[in-house]
């Protein structure tokens, strides 16, 4: 019953306004989980032993590794940040992260997606790409071929040997994974499942399906999989990865999609795999995220803060990132700790300095996105 009233409802709505109502009921999902207060916590911790800067948590417990992770949490030996008494530090080097909106706080989301405008050529897509990427593709495509399956028994090999390895590869026993209904589901309707083949031998698996927003469908990676002899050797693994992806990317084009979604990663701009896939063309977006943190600002060293943590932000529904130059940066730092922080999506660039300093690399910064479609504004904000 469930399965006809879904399908009549399906084929009344258009596929704009289903996603749009998911996307509102999985909004209202996450505002209802943040409301449970009676599992909020007050915290305090640092988030390298040496920083001046403190974070006061407000939230619930489980989310306060996410907010770690969003804002640098980990020290540089890779151990626990160091916690603190709640009433420790000086306030003005106190950073407020809380689960609800507040005045002045900046949303910061969870996930971004890196979404690939399509609507052009292969070669005018991949001359963004930087000339390793380039020769390793040209070299490696021939040698794998991809192909749908719909068969149970090969559903079942995706899922076992393929996606849940890799995922719990990947993030241990935080993985996020995939119900086995919702991989069959997908692979046998509502989605596509891809094997990748080396030689005639399964290597790897691709999940997808289609989305549709504002009239523009985007074809959407929801997981890779990759079975244990790639994903064991970090060189075998950059190999497969990037020509499963590619060949996403060729079949997206192909059926005509307007935008190929590569997936969501941490929407954290010192992130690998973001810039992993910037270097793949892709645009960050908001897609595919519902939940956001609340973050003040210190009071007192915003720069140094921001150069430490550079954020993404959203404002109404634009992306924004907020990076930093403290007082006596030389330029040889400046171009060194932000050589890749180039982000097509992004409506505006926060750069909080002093004049002299933040003005120079102002100027630095428009050149270096002069060559995008749509560049962002870019504003000044006074800061020590």
């Amino acid at each position: 019953m469930k399965e006809h009233l879904a399908a009549a409802a399906r084929q009344l709505l258009s596929p704009s306004l289903r996603y749009e109502i998911r996307n509102v009921a999985n909004t209202a999902r996450d505002y209802l989980g943040r409301a449970c207060f009676w599992r909020w916590e007050v915290s305090r911790f640092k988030l390298q032993q040496e920083s001046p800067f403190e974070i006061l948590y407000i939230g619930r417990k489980q989310q306060r590794e996410m907010a770690k992770l969003l804002i640098g949490g980990k020290s540089p030996d890779g151990g626990p940040a160091p916690q603190l008494p709640v009433a420790a530090g000086d306030q003005r080097h106190v950073v407020v992260v809380s689960e609800m909106p507040n005045p002045g706080a900046l949303s910061i989301p969870h996930y971004l997606s890196a979404v690939v405008p399509l609507g052009r050529s292969l070669d005018d897509i991949t001359a963004r790409y930087d000339s390793e990427l380039r020769r390793s593709l040209r070299k490696h495509r021939p040698l794998y071929q991809m192909r749908q399956t719909r068969d149970d028994e090969e559903i079942a090999m995706a899922d076992r040997e393929l996606l849940r390895p890799y995922a719990s590869a990947r993030q241990g026993i935080h993985a996020a994974q995939f119900p086995t209904d919702d991989v069959f589901r997908l692979a046998k309707g509502v989605g596509r499942l891809d094997l990748i083949y080396h030689d005639d031998e399964v290597v790897a698996c691709h999940l997808g399906c289609e989305i549709t927003r504002g009239g523009k469908r985007y074809w959407s990676t929801l997981r890779f999989g990759y079975r244990e002899t790639v994903f064991s050797d970090a060189k075998k693994l950059r190999e497969v990865n990037s020509i499963t992806t590619f060949m996403a990317l060729e079949w997206a084009l192909e059926n005509g999609y307007d935008y190929y979604d590569i997936g969501l990663c941490l929407a954290r701009p010192d992130d690998g795999l973001l810039k992993w896939k910037r270097r793949r063309g892709g645009d960050i977006d908001s897609l595919g995220n519902h939940a956001y943190l609340f973050l003040r600002l210190p009071r007192s060293g915003t720069a140094k803060f921001l150069w430490e943590t550079p954020l993404f932000a959203v404002e109404g529904n634009k992306l924004t990132l907020h990076l930093g130059v403290p007082e006596g940066t030389s330029d040889e730092e400046v171009a060194s700790r932000y050589h890749e922080m180039v982000f097509g999506g992004l409506d505006k660039i926060y750069l909080y300095g002093a004049k002299t300093s933040a003005e120079r690399f102002l100027e630095i910064l428009r050149s270096r996105y002069a060559n995008l479609q749509s560049p962002p504004a870019m504003e000044r904000i006074s800061s020590s």
